[in-house]
């Protein structure tokens, strides 16, 4: 874990002193878009994503890359699961682009100069060797709309306010809520976030009962969004983060939701629990000092859902 300072890297955790003990997310710096008349049009072959099977925010861009039919038309660079002094690193060979061995190397490419988190994902662009975008939810939307992608919108005009309704409501409870709770260093902090995610989770819980998804039959952003967060929930967020009242499991709607989504074509590839898990508990010794990694809990994905076979 660290940041880059002017271009220099820090090994340096986050300071949550400042925000009484409440972790806060830093924004995302990168955020141009692909625009057929703009600096950066859609053309295969010219991407490349940087991610981590481990981090929920990159596993969208993931999930769309598989749904969206891109897979011939957007590389990939996937980083190691531990993320330890020098943040996200990169086997030797992994990038044949920009031969980096850390993703810092990659904002400090981009940006000499660069002050920030280096996170995933990145897009990246091979012509003017820059970043293009490091936020996922603008990175999904580019992917949703790109030429001759495969599918519906996911974000169709007309359901566009709901979507952004709910994206607004679970973000801050449940994507970003159990970090709130995980990276807190005051009970208040922790216990605020832990009450605001498990209220959300009630909330949905409650929603799924009267419906297949977030919004009706029809799959859309909302849930892709809320998914990469669900499925980790029971192997990483219930010990590590102490989010710990109930399980995923132990939410019926929301369990069966979860797998319906999991079961859904090119899906069950995109989740390597083996990097998850690596990861979470062995990446943050803050937390968890040791590093070691829990062997359970085992979870069946796979079992028949009534979301799938009604």
């Amino acid at each position: 874990m660290g940041l880059l300072v002017d271009g220099v890297w820090r090994d340096e955790w986050y300071d949550t002193e400042s925000s009484d003990g409440r972790f806060v997310r830093p924004p995302t710096p990168f955020r141009d878009r692909i625009d057929a008349q703009g600096r950066f049009p859609p053309q295969n072959g010219r991407y490349r994503l940087y991610v981590s099977w481990a981090c929920p925010w990159a596993h969208r861009t993931l999930i769309y890359r598989i749904l969206k039919g891109l897979d011939q038309a957007i590389d990939v660079t996937y980083v190691e699961p531990l993320m330890l002094e020098n943040g996200w690193t990169l086997n030797e060979g992994a990038d044949p682009l920009n031969g980096a061995r850390f993703l810092w190397q990659i904002y400090a490419k981009a940006d000499p100069h660069f002050t920030g988190r280096a996170s995933v994902p990145v897009l990246w662009d091979s012509l003017h060797a820059t970043i293009v975008n490091n936020e996922s939810a603008d990175i999904i939307r580019i992917f949703d709309a790109w030429p001759g992608a495969h599918g519906p919108l996911l974000r169709p005009p007309e359901l566009a306010a709901d979507i952004d309704a709910l994206n607004d409501a679970i973000y801050p409870a449940i994507n970003n809520g159990v970090y709130r709770a995980g990276f807190a260093t005051t009970q208040a902090a922790y216990d605020e976030a832990y009450d605001q995610l498990y209220a959300m989770l009630d909330a949905l819980e409650q929603r799924l009962s009267t419906r297949k998804f977030l919004l009706g039959d029809q799959i859309t952003e909302a849930d892709w969004r809320l998914f990469t967060t669900l499925v980790r929930f029971d192997a990483a967020y219930f010990g590590h983060f102490k989010c710990n009242r109930d399980r995923l499991v132990d939410f019926p709607e929301l369990w069966d939701y979860t797998r319906a989504l999991y079961q859904m074509p090119g899906i069950a590839g995109t989740v390597r629990f083996d990097h998850i898990k690596t990861h979470y508990y062995g990446s943050h010794r803050t937390i968890n000092p040791t590093g070691i990694v829990p062997k359970g809990p085992q979870i069946d994905f796979l079992a028949p859902t009534k979301r799938l076979s009604a």
